[in-house]
């Protein structure tokens, strides 16, 4: 009793709450603290591994997905401009069946760019586009279902513009992808589509509506109730529609364009 009142005493002493550790213990709290230690690290690096390859999978997924649509894109637009520098104006009427299928899978594929915003990968606004997407699709398929208007000149006018703009967005975004954007192309994306967008909006209105004046005698031929009741309907609906969600889009493309502008100024500055 005496030595342990010693032993207390001296541990009181030295300033200790608890009884000195054996040093079996200690050895054996130093393996295991390094153990863990170990285990965290080669987890950490695990984690670390995996999301640099899940961005990379990424990075090679909207590089591989930008570089289609911009070769679609090119080949349709230098398809019908040698055309039409080979045979006049025949080729206009022509268009669609030259380059009517490559139009269509990339407009379909354009669809997945939806996901892209949602899911994160893509930055941009996701009304914008889904009404890009939306307003391309309705008229190209109304394109595919009417024989009689893919021979009309304002098809070859309506993929004319479609593919300038894409061809001023998807360089763009490849050389984003890079880590390397370039102040011409970012100046060219965000001021020139605006207007272009514009006639686009137009060219798609006023092709609805030839598309639909084909539409109504066929309509009344074969159609037992009154097609004035819902052909006139679409008309000015669909009509509205489209030029309400063009200016909510061209709203969108001001602001983004003064946004990104500011952010390139702003990073020169710092330079």
């Amino acid at each position: 009793m005496k030595r342990q009142a010693g032993v207390r005493v001296r541990v009181e002493e030295d300033g200790c709450t608890e009884p000195p550790t054996a040093p079996g213990n200690m050895i054996l709290h130093q393996l295991t603290g390094g153990t863990l230690k170990r285990f965290s690290s080669v987890e950490q690096k695990g984690q670390q591994k995996k999301g640099r390859r899940m961005l990379s999978f990424r990075l090679a997924y909207i590089f591989s997905y930008n570089l289609f649509q911009f070769c679609g894109h090119t080949w349709i637009l230098s398809n019908t401009i040698a055309r039409f520098l080979t045979f006049g104006q025949d080729a206009v009427a022509d268009t669609f069946y030259s380059v009517g299928f490559v139009m269509s899978l990339c407009q379909l594929f354009s669809i997945l760019e939806l996901f892209h915003i949602a899911d994160g990968i893509e930055k941009a606004k996701l009304l914008p586009r889904f009404i890009q997407v939306l307003e391309k699709n309705v008229l190209l398929i109304m394109v595919i279902i009417l024989e009689e208007i893919r021979s009309n000149p304002a098809v070859c006018v309506q993929f004319f513009l479609w593919n300038i703009l894409d061809l001023l967005r998807y360089p763009h975004e490849l050389l984003c992808v890079l880590d390397r954007p370039s102040t011409a192309m970012l100046w060219t994306r965000y001021t020139l589509r605006i207007p272009l967008y514009i006639l686009s909006v137009a060219s798609e209105g006023a092709t609805i509506y030839q598309a639909l004046m084909y539409v109504q005698p066929t309509a009344s031929l074969n159609s037992t109730t009154s097609p004035h009741l819902h052909l006139p309907f679409v008309r000015v609906l669909y009509l509205p529609v489209l030029a309400l969600g063009g200016g909510i889009t061209v709203w969108q493309l001001l602001k983004e364009r003064q946004q990104h502008l500011e952010r390139w100024s702003k990073k020169m500055k710092k330079k």
